[in-house]
């Protein structure tokens, strides 16, 4: 395959923005009309969630090593969504004709191209879910309490009905009746437990439409529905390093999974936590943490603040006054929130000496509706 053709064939398409996802939904939706109800009501938070997966694909289009793992969890993933085998050939020619229509050097190489490589994507999704038939679908799950912290944060705790296996640091897709087909993602807050209990962070947040409902509008006796857990933001077993863990905001969730996963297995490792915010009312969670801090002499927990003068915590960017306490040449290091907080203190980190490689990151972005390949989690 001509990888750099097909990029810049994909480019030209993503260039004209919600013209691509419009035209490749309104073609499968005119060719194949039994796809629609696969698919929200309301297209508005939709058009462009295929477009991002696929910029993602096409980027590792020539690492199969690193692609066809992720593209088998996500075909497990969509079963949910009731997509079958059959679905695949109707939306990789909606696919072809979209990338077609937005490339006036359209070529009969670049449809081999585009048609190989879709067909191994399908392939890949398609053994995966067939391979993951035994399991569920999807996960009932009750919620027994809910908690609202601030304006806009609640932290929720659901039990799923049915064994429901993650790791921590790993996020579920999440789906209410009150936003039937739309599927978000979100991070445990805890490691698995005996008694089954998840534990949600959620924001609610502009325009976003589940995060809204489950701050505002969820209860206790609610059921949700979780999807299978995916993400790469896990510990190493192999490993017994100290941990460094940065979040920014929301990011807190999945970090406070690894101290929980961390708690039972006692002081072997030290664990620092930095937690930034923006102001000092909008740490959610300080009661819990200082609670964790406390019980676990090991851990220890810093909230940074970076617009908040009157605040006495520590001030600055996260990422800055995580330097300010280093040397953490040793450390293994796990980074979550937004995007540009999470970039920056990557690169700090690496300047620091860090080695790439013990450095794992996850970008949570309230743009988009669900992970891409990297693991974004989103609303």
């Amino acid at each position: 395959m001509d990888v750099a053709a097909m990029r810049a064939n994909f480019g030209k398409a993503a260039a004209n923005g919600d013209e691509a996802p419009l035209y490749f939904y309104s073609h499968l939706f005119l060719a194949h009309p039994e796809t629609r109800e696969l698919f929200p009501v309301s297209m508005a938070h939709q058009r462009d969630r295929l477009f991002s997966a696929l910029g993602d694909v096409v980027a590792r289009v020539d690492d199969l090593d690193a692609l066809v793992p992720i593209l088998q969890q996500l075909g497990r993933d969509h079963r949910k969504f009731g997509t079958v085998a059959a679905h695949y050939p109707a939306v990789g020619a909606s696919l072809l004709a979209t990338l077609e229509h937005f490339d006036d050097e359209w070529t009969p190489e670049l449809a081999k191209d585009w048609t190989e490589a879709y067909t191994l994507v399908a392939e890949v999704m398609v053994q995966a879910a067939e391979e993951a038939a035994e399991e569920p679908a999807w996960w009932d799950a009750d919620v027994v309490a809910h908690d609202r912290r601030t304006v806009d944060v609640a932290v929720l705790r659901i039990r799923p009905r049915a064994r429901f296996d993650h790791l921590a640091g790993q996020s579920v897709s999440l789906e209410t009746d009150l936003r039937p087909r739309l599927w978000r993602y979100y991070s445990p807050a805890n490691a698995p437990r005996p008694d089954g209990l998840v534990e949600l962070h959620v924001k609610a947040r502009d325009g976003g439409p589940v995060s809204s409902a489950l701050v505002r509008r969820v209860g206790v006796g609610d059921v949700l529905r979780l999807g299978p857990p995916v993400g790469h933001l896990t510990l190493d077993a192999s490993s017994d390093r100290d941990l460094l863990l940065v979040a920014g905001g929301m990011g807190l969730a999945p970090l406070k999974a690894i101290i929980d996963q961390v708690a039972p297995q006692g002081p072997a490792r030290r664990v620092d936590l930095f937690a930034g915010f923006v102001t000092e009312d909008q740490i959610y969670d300080r009661a819990d943490l200082r609670r964790m801090e406390e019980e676990n002499p090991w851990l220890t927990v810093t909230f940074a603040v970076s617009d908040d003068k009157t605040s006495a915590l520590e001030q600055g960017d996260v990422g800055d006054v995580v330097l300010r306490h280093g040397p953490w040449l040793s450390r293994e290091v796990f980074i979550a929130g937004p995007g540009v907080m999470v970039d920056d203190t990557v690169t700090r980190l690496l300047q620091h000496g860090i080695p790439h490689p013990r450095i794992r990151s996850e970008v949570f972005a309230p743009s988009r509706p669900g992970p891409s390949v990297d693991g974004e989690v989103t609303e």
